[in-house]
């Protein structure tokens, strides 16, 4: 089957896609052969496409779906379980990838589709579940005995969803922390219980019984904050906005540096709940989370469209630098 990729976002998590590619096996999804010589990869994306062509029963041209795409005009894809609801990519590459990545939403019948919020669908959909699954682990562990949470990157898309969730949670303070340019904005947000800078680190008592959320994935900033809190009760590792900085957390004082994946607490609920109910969940929480985000009197995400192959490089080099308005979201087409 064949598809036109209508558009896509591009965001830091994408970045964070590149980053982790040989460890979370993002490279995997689209393989490109110059990848194992240290060359070029195809990173992965989430957006919109359409059917052009199809020898799946099942599926017909025209049709639509939301999904984890190449950055690309167009991809091949191979369907197998398909439903109402959509279906799976079967390449045999793909077998042996986590399923969250590989199945794609028939958007007549996706409950989290509205075509006026596609846009927010591309930049938001996959980092707020994220966040949200980042907030239902903390709080499925007791918030390891903590009850100060420390998010690194506060201003990325991640983050910021993150904390929209623990905000709700009784007792929890969330610090923000972020670099001095974007301190405003995230203040702004009305979601941290604090905002500060990563020089103003030692405002948060030594003391503290903490949990660090790091999607900046800054070894300094990791190292600097597990030799300052005596009491942190975890660190949970989830991306790396800082690509510049990224380091390993070997040989670091407290407890290890604990990569975050969100597939594997999605089977936990799915599990411990069922699909259904989880699915519940998530619509509501991404409901209020949207309606928050596209608040009239002060929007938290203004949306930018570009097209064609120059705009598209150059939206990545400015991302990648950590450079432009946090508050702009990126959409792209080629």
């Amino acid at each position: 089957m064949r598809l036109a990729v209508d558009s896509f976002a591009l965001t830091s998590n994408n970045i964070t896609y590149a980053a982790f590619g040989d460890a979370m096996q993002y490279w995997g999804f689209y393989p490109v052969p110059e990848v194992d010589d240290g060359g070029w990869g195809c990173i992965p994306v989430w957006g919109f496409a359409t059917v052009r062509e199809s020898l799946c029963e099942g599926i017909a041209v025209g049709e639509k779906f939301y999904g984890y795409y190449p950055m690309a005009s167009e991809a091949v894809l191979l369907p197998a379980r398909v439903g109402a609801s959509g279906f799976f990519d079967g390449a045999e590459h793909r077998r042996e990838l986590h399923a969250v990545y590989n199945q794609y939403m028939h958007c007549g019948t996706d409950p989290f589709y509205s075509a006026s919020s596609e846009d927010l669908q591309s930049l938001l959909r996959p980092l707020f579940f994220t966040s949200w699954l980042i907030d239902d682990f903390l709080a499925d562990n007791d918030f390891f005995g903590a009850n100060v949470m420390l998010l690194s990157s506060a201003s990325s898309k991640t983050a910021y969803g993150t904390a929209f969730q623990l905000i709700q949670r009784s007792g929890i303070e969330v610090v923000g922390l972020t670099s001095a340019a974007n301190k405003a904005f995230c203040e702004s947000l009305g979601c941290y219980s604090r905002v500060l800078t990563y020089e103003q680190l030692a405002q948060v008592k030594a003391d503290a019984a903490c949990v660090y959320v790091d999607f900046a994935g800054n070894a300094e900033l990791r190292r600097a904050i597990h030799t300052r809190f005596a009491s942190l009760a975890y660190s949970c590792s989830i991306g790396g906005t800082h690509v510049a900085q990224l380091g390993g957390a070997k040989d670091l004082p407290g407890p290890r540096a604990t990569l975050f994946f969100a597939p594997a607490q999605i089977k936990k609920r799915q599990d411990d709940w069922g699909p259904a109910e989880l699915r519940k969940r998530l619509v509501q929480a991404w409901q209020a989370f949207t309606g928050r985000v596209t608040q009239a009197e002060s929007p938290w995400l203004i949306v930018q469209r570009h097209e064609g192959q120059q705009a598209v490089e150059a939206i990545y080099h400015e991302v990648l630098a950590g450079g432009g308005n946090p508050r702009i979201g990126h959409i792209l087409k080629l």
